[in-house]
């Protein structure tokens, strides 16, 4: 009896069973949500540490791995006027400037940065571009090669092709600049012109970008090492040392988080800081689409009398199928006493929080499965109640352009907009 066409077709099957399990493997791996569900503390009580209380740094240090120190100056940036600051000081960069960058466009902003860059390294200046090579696909050749010309290293980070396929989701959304190890840039930025303007009109986006000085810059020039090591092979070794900034200073850390297994280092911060709060979280976030778990986290904290606010995107979103897919979210919150709402004039980008007026952060981190789980961000943390105070007042003016959602009204939406969230919702973790 001839087996061989058995055998074959058994094979042929096999081959099938174990692409589809492969196949199965990676999707699960790509939606999977956050592990956590509770938090609880080691006291009697098992409260979760709070903001305000001595040891909470130290806190922050065990469950993230990052080290809030003092010596820090920091300063908010706002929407366009961000670039007449980061212009100055690309240009007074007298050693090394390195840039780790999500999304870029032609305009004038590319123009500008080119050129400024082009002068630096003609001045002696060591430049190291790192941009990511999804949010940067439409950077022309021509702009490229006049870098490298000029001797400015430009290495795209996890290249789009098929021997990186096991990395297209696992982006690097991080916004980092350091100048001379001295001066750190993050928040949302982006190199487009549409980040022009005042955040409010004529197409310009609401963004929050911050700019600081002291430890919390090398905590930054050690997450690009890290990125550069990854795309180059190469490990970079800076000089520096542990100065302090001059003038008032605060205590401050950069998070830099990353896809792993199980609870990533961004789910832990953002659990830990939701549950540790006793009387405010003040919640701006461009792409606002929580899982289950940080529904409850959120549900839980307004039930025991946090006033719990959310600023995110409105109808002028540039992802309308995010903003359904978090408004699919919306009616279990305000239910729970979270007080939502949607900013009105133009697309809002901004990714910050304040937790009990003194615990605050100015990153890239968007409060979806993507950010949390998939790609690599940056985060400033400030633990500082005059910052805090000056954020709160900035989320506060920010209400007065935005629609607060009721929960009456709401439940009354239309059926099609229902339909709608129920869709996106089902793809709510890939977004």
């Amino acid at each position: 009896m001839d087996l061989t066409p058995w055998l074959t077709q058994a094979g042929q099957w096999a081959l099938v069973l174990v692409l589809l399990a492969l196949a199965l493997v990676g999707f699960l791996h790509l939606t999977r949500g956050t592990a956590i569900r509770h938090v609880r503390g080691t006291s009697a009580d098992t409260r979760p540490i709070a903001p305000d209380e001595p040891t909470f740094p130290l806190g922050v240090a065990i469950l993230t791995g990052a080290t809030l120190m003092t010596g820090n100056r920091v300063e908010v940036a706002l929407n366009g006027d961000t670039y007449e600051r980061l212009w100055e000081d690309l240009r007074s960069a007298t050693e090394s400037i390195t840039l780790q960058l999500y999304y870029g466009q032609r305009g004038q902003l590319k123009s500008t940065l080119r050129q400024i860059l082009v002068d630096r390294v003609a001045a002696g200046v060591r430049v190291y571009v790192l941009h990511d090579a999804f949010g940067f696909s439409g950077m022309p050749r021509e702009d490229r090669a006049a870098l490298e010309a000029a001797g400015v290293v430009v290495i795209p980070f996890r290249p789009l092709n098929l021997s990186a396929l096991h990395l297209v989701q696992h982006r690097s959304h991080v916004r980092g600049i350091v100048i001379d190890g001295r001066i750190g840039w993050t928040g949302g930025f982006g190199i487009d012109d549409k980040w022009l303007g005042d955040g409010r009109t004529d197409g310009s986006w609401r963004e929050t970008n911050v700019r600081f000085e002291g430890p919390a810059v090398r905590q930054l020039q050690a997450a690009f090492v890290a990125a550069w090591a990854e795309a180059t092979g190469i490990l970079l070794t800076p000089r520096v040392t542990l100065t302090s900034a001059d003038g008032e200073t605060v205590k401050a850390g950069l998070l830099h988080t990353y896809p792993t297994m199980g609870a990533t280092t961004a789910e832990r911060f953002l659990a830990l800081s939701i549950a540790g709060a006793r009387k405010s979280i003040s919640i701006t976030n461009a792409y606002f689409v929580p899982d289950d778990n940080f529904v409850g986290l959120l549900a839980d904290a307004s039930r025991r009398g946090v006033d719990v606010r959310i600023l995110t995107g409105g109808a002028r979103t540039d992802v309308p199928i995010v903003r359904f897919a978090g408004r699919a979210r919306y009616e279990e919150l305000l239910d729970a006493g979270v007080r939502i709402y949607e900013w009105l004039p133009t697309v809002l980008h901004s990714k910050t929080f304040v937790v009990d007026g003194v615990w605050s952060t100015i990153g890239s981190k968007n409060f979806d499965n993507r950010s949390l789980a998939l790609n690599d961000e940056a985060t400033l943390m400030i633990l500082d109640d005059g910052f805090g105070r000056q954020m709160e007042e900035i989320f506060v003016d920010d209400l007065r352009h935005a629609e607060e959602i009721r929960l009456p009204p709401f439940r009354r939406r239309a059926y099609f907009e229902r339909l709608a969230e129920d869709t996106c919702s089902v793809v709510a973790r890939l977004l």
